[in-house]
């Protein structure tokens, strides 16, 4: 039978989650550019690092080019405090491998390559599509000398946070925490990012923060701050000359990049409530379709930064997907992240698929990966990208476009 899934087309699209500016961002740009502070140093700059440490409770932070930097310097970091410094040239993790969350985006594993390490890919668990407690422990009982974890807050919320911070405290891990997504949001009272050794902020253009781009870590250790200061500026001894005795890397941030940060800032608060009604909007206009939202526990504050669905397990039509293409079968009744995918795209409106795990990645494939009971084919991140999908989450979509959307999602289902 056929759908009927279309409308006509919204004149502008809708996207996934795009920036808000407000206006103090072309402010504080127009100053750094009328008194010629442009590069890497700056009143901007500063007073970043300075809200960053305020809001996620930290001592000291750096403002970096990319989360993806900020990741990097994080977990080059961490890797330096246990196994020291690479003679080799070969990457601080040489031989060594790290615990990762499997399902996230590619930038959060990419940096354990870049110094040399090997990524061991830790499924999720359905509570809150993060790295599963159970699933580490058991990889910490297959792999005893693993010392540092990779955590990731899928679209903005918290992972089991107590859970996690034990079992790497008694196995004497480090745990860099990836907070890209997550700013703003919290677990029990306490901000996200502001549990691991270093948390990691991104700025990127969809972020519910922007700067167009940019990064950040916190941490509370002087030397770790100090060591991403230099690194992230070339590792520059301190001589009257260009000297320098280790790798460096060009990873500060624009004062540029952040004077629209700056500007962006006071209105965290607002882009979270905005995100939280969409997604209580979504909740309510869905919520008679055989289908669930992204979820979280009690204690557990998202910043819901992008509103998702997980299609129950019965009500899925026949999809397939391999590494490049997706085909599906329309069936009364029952749709898939395919379908509804394309019925938004109809409409000039921007969904995407769940993240891809790791471990279904073609560069990932071969790394190890554990999930909580062992048993081949029990994977929580292939399910819920097979099942779900994150639906257009723009603060800056009218009730009208909302009402269209969720009107194109139940067609999917007749």
């Amino acid at each position: 039978m056929e759908k009927n899934c279309t409308r006509l087309p919204f004149d502008q699209r809708v996207y996934l989650a795009s920036p808000t500016m407000h206006g103090d961002e072309l402010k504080y740009i127009t100053e750094a550019f009328a008194t010629n502070w442009v590069s890497t140093v700056g009143e901007n700059i500063d007073c970043v690092e300075s809200a960053l440490s305020q809001i996620l409770r930290k001592r000291y932070s750096v403002a970096l080019s990319s989360g993806t930097g900020a990741l990097h310097m994080a977990i080059k970091c961490c890797a330096e405090k246990l196994y020291g410094k690479s003679e080799s040239g070969a990457g601080t993790l040489a031989g060594k491998k790290v615990f990762c969350s499997d399902l996230t985006f590619a930038a959060t594993i990419n940096p354990v390559l870049y110094e040399g390490g090997e990524p061991v890919l830790i499924d999720s668990e359905y509570d809150t599509w993060n790295m599963d407690p159970i699933a580490l422990e058991r990889a910490f009982e297959r792999y005893p000398d693993v010392r540092l974890v990779v955590l990731v807050h899928l679209y903005g919320t918290p992972a089991k946070m107590d859970q996690i911070c034990s079992i790497c405290k008694r196995h004497g891990a480090l745990l860099v925490e990836d907070a890209a997504e997550a700013l703003g949001a919290s677990y029990r009272g306490e901000p996200l990012g502001s549990f691991g050794n270093i948390g990691v902020i991104s700025f990127n253009g969809n972020k519910i923060i922007t700067g167009s781009c940019g990064g950040l870590i916190v941490t509370d250790d002087r030397d770790d701050m100090l060591r991403i200061r230099k690194w992230s500026t070339q590792s520059r001894d301190p001589a009257p000359w260009y000297q320098h005795t280790e790798l460096g890397y060009n990873y500060r941030m624009s004062n540029l990049v952040a004077g629209v940060i700056r500007g962006q800032l006071p209105h965290l608060q607002e882009h979270i409530d905005l995100k939280t009604g969409l997604y209580l909007k979504y909740k309510e206009g869905l919520k008679d379709l055989p289908l669930t939202m992204n979820p979280y526990e009690d204690g557990f504050l998202p910043n819901h930064w992008l509103s998702c669905i997980l299609i129950d397990r019965d009500a899925i039509c026949d999809q397939s997907r391999s590494d490049l293409n997706a085909t599906y079968l329309s069936e009364t009744g029952k749709s898939c992240p395919t379908e509804i995918l394309e019925a938004l795209a109809s409409i000039n409106a921007e969904g995407r698929p769940i993240w891809k795990p790791m471990h279904l990645q073609p560069i990932f494939r071969d790394y190890p990966f554990i999930n909580a009971d062992g048993i081949e084919g029990h994977d929580v991140g292939a399910d819920l990208f097979h099942r779900g999908l994150c639906l257009p989450s723009d603060i800056k979509m009218t009730n009208e476009q909302l009402s269209m959307i969720i009107d194109v999602i139940r067609s999917c289902f007749n």
